[in-house]
């Protein structure tokens, strides 16, 4: 499935405003497309004045993210690790570089590739080029994943805090500082949402492939089996790529309208925006309205409100995890001795639901 123009540019337009610049090559190789490609997203970002083109590299227009003419100085540098082709986590890296910048430190961002274990040498990498903390957002495409990871990054020796993980009660990380969204909470606002507008069947389709969804989809089947008005819901993976390599993928439809049609479902809540976007259309080709015969909520909110219709949609708060994660951070660094001592914080910031054209009140059958 190609990626819609739109989402692309703004992962383009959030990976430079986190770093400041970026190289047209390096942007090519992390979204998986083709130089020519980047360079037309970027021409007309540039038209648009949010960004500015050089020679082979594209700067932020925004004087605050700018990076320094010289780097920082040997101890001034907080790694900032993330995984490939997560556009939500680039807006997250937003809020932590306004944080980190404006108490004088420098991000070295590192991108984690796609496969298993990917983010121990990044991290190693940036620890012996002189980092004083690291901000990581592991992938853990499986409990394997993540349990292979528990023991290292608990002798870090530096400060650490994860982003939108939240590790296992009693495990090796329980202790360390992280910065999630609130996905229950998430997921509570948009079958509270659907339910109040009358829809008693809802078919609910999340990725299956990050702790994130994990917790997604937990919640959402957790709520929708207590609600005493959801008459019937059923659980899919968002698209067929969208479990690859969890233990539990091969019991999960990968066909969301088959499934929806099956249930007779009225509503639908989706994991993320593409995906989506997505079913909306091929809704659309089978004859059923967005949002007269079905509504439609999309889970992430970075380009839902481009759709047609404007998906409604609940917007974890990226920005701030990001802004909380790095004063978490700094307040370790800064502290010294004191800091370091400090009991560790799990914070959970609370997502928004945004109400646009994708849901309706249903209209009972007469």
């Amino acid at each position: 499935m190609r990626e819609p123009v739109d989402l692309r540019r703004r992962r383009i337009l959030a990976a430079v405003q986190a770093r400041g610049s970026a190289r047209v090559r390096d942007l090519a190789a992390e979204l998986q497309v083709s130089v020519v490609t980047v360079r037309r997203d970027v021409e007309e970002l540039t038209r648009e004045g949010r960004l500015r083109r050089g020679h082979g590299v594209v700067r932020s227009t925004l004087p605050a993210q700018e990076l320094p003419e010289s780097g920082a100085a040997d101890g001034d540098t907080v790694a900032v690790v993330v995984p490939e082709r997560h556009s939500c986590l680039y807006e997250t890296l937003h809020g932590a570089r306004t944080a980190l910048e404006a108490a004088g430190l420098r991000i070295a961002l590192h991108i984690a590739p796609q496969v298993p274990g990917a983010e121990r040498p990044q991290v190693e990498r940036a620890l012996a080029d002189g980092a004083r903390g690291v901000l990581l957002a592991p992938r853990w495409r499986s409990t394997a994943d993540e349990e292979a990871d528990h023991g290292w990054l608990a002798a870090l020796g530096v400060p650490l805090v994860l982003m939108e993980r939240r590790p296992p009660r009693g495990s090796a990380l329980h202790a360390v500082d992280s910065v999630c969204s609130d996905h229950w909470y998430g997921a509570h606002l948009a079958v509270d949402h659907l339910v109040r507008l009358g829809h008693r069947r809802i078919l609910f389709a999340t990725r299956d492939d990050s702790p994130t969804a994990r917790t997604l989809r937990a919640a959402l089947c957790e709520i929708a089996a207590a609600h005493p008005l959801v008459e019937d819901w059923a659980w899919t993976l968002s698209s067929p790529s969208a479990g690859v390599g969890t233990p539990d993928a091969e019991d999960a439809s990968p066909d969301p309208t088959d499934l929806l049609r099956r249930l007779g479902a009225t509503a639908a809540v989706l994991h993320g925006d593409v995906d989506a976007l997505m079913l909306v259309q091929q809704l659309a080709g089978e004859g059923v309205r967005v949002p007269e015969d079905c509504s439609v909520i999309a889970y992430d909110d970075v380009v839902a409100g481009l759709g047609t219709p404007p998906l409604t949609a609940v917007s974890p708060p990226k920005d701030e995890v990001g802004r909380v994660a790095a004063e978490l951070l700094l307040g370790r660094l800064d502290g010294g001795r004191a800091g370091a001592a400090r009991p560790a914080q799990r914070v959970e910031l609370l997502p928004a639901l945004t109400v646009r054209g994708s849901t309706r009140k249903r209209v009972s059958e007469a």
